[in-house]
């Protein structure tokens, strides 16, 4: 391999942890993050997320790169409206969430924390790692759709043949996987500190969906009347 690609490879490396950290990804993966009273679980989060990411931008991109074709302007922005849709959904779910998940009743007592039941009962709880782990490769699997885009652009810019592009968008990849594991660790620590503080931890949490669906708006707004993406539809 040429001296010239690895440094091709190492910059989509960095590129890719610089990426990972741009706001939408961060804030749709810290509302998965929240809700982790583990550091492991929240940075599992994270690479789930980059698994997603990394799968989409790669089937995308290769078709597009193989079909020597660019995504429309009007389906790109399109697709990021989709990111803004997800914020806020997000957003809200997390927030009602933490309204309800710690108030339930079992054998007539109230209570306040997280458990697990050993009667032959199932509890929703048990089903929360796996749950939030799907929801994050969900999460990146609509970013990299999102952002497949910018992203054939930018590999078709810097490579010269198919096979180093797909090389160069599993590095890109794996550039995202450390950067968001990187980011949902620092993010979860909070959480998982004041797992146990419910007074503290909820505040956290609730503020993490409220700042997800503000961004998510404004981010629709921006893409549909900043952007132009209403204007593209109607014309």
């Amino acid at each position: 391999m040429e001296v010239s690609l690895l440094s091709i490879l190492f910059l989509g490396f960095v590129l890719g942890i610089k990426h990972a950290i741009e706001p939408d990804h961060v804030i749709a993966v810290s509302t998965i993050a929240s809700q982790s009273k583990k550091l492991s679980r929240a940075s599992l989060a994270g690479v789930f997320w980059g698994i997603g990411h990394t799968a989409t931008l790669f089937i995308v991109g290769i078709i597009l790169i193989l079909m020597k074709d660019e995504i429309p302007l009007k389906w790109e922005l399109s697709l990021e409206f989709i990111v803004g849709i997800m914020l806020v959904y997000l957003g809200i779910t997390t927030i009602i969430s933490f309204k309800n998940i710690h108030r339930h009743k079992h054998d007539e007592v109230p209570h306040h924390y997280l458990h697990s039941h050993k009667h032959s009962g199932r509890h929703e709880h048990q089903h929360k790692k796996k749950v939030s782990y799907t929801k994050s490769l969900l999460i990146g699997l609509v970013h990299g759709l999102a952002g497949s885009g910018a992203m054939v652009l930018l590999t078709m810019s810097t490579v010269k043949t198919v096979w180093e592009g797909a090389i160069y968008i599993v590095v890109f990849g794996m550039g995202t996987v450390v950067g968001m594991l990187f980011f949902t660790t620092i993010i979860g620590i909070p959480f998982a500190l004041s797992a146990k503080k419910r007074s503290l931890n909820r505040p956290l949490a609730q503020l993490t969906g409220i700042i997800s669906t503000v961004f998510g708006i404004y981010y629709m707004y921006t893409l549909g009347i900043t952007e132009g993406l209403f204007k593209l539809w109607i014309n």
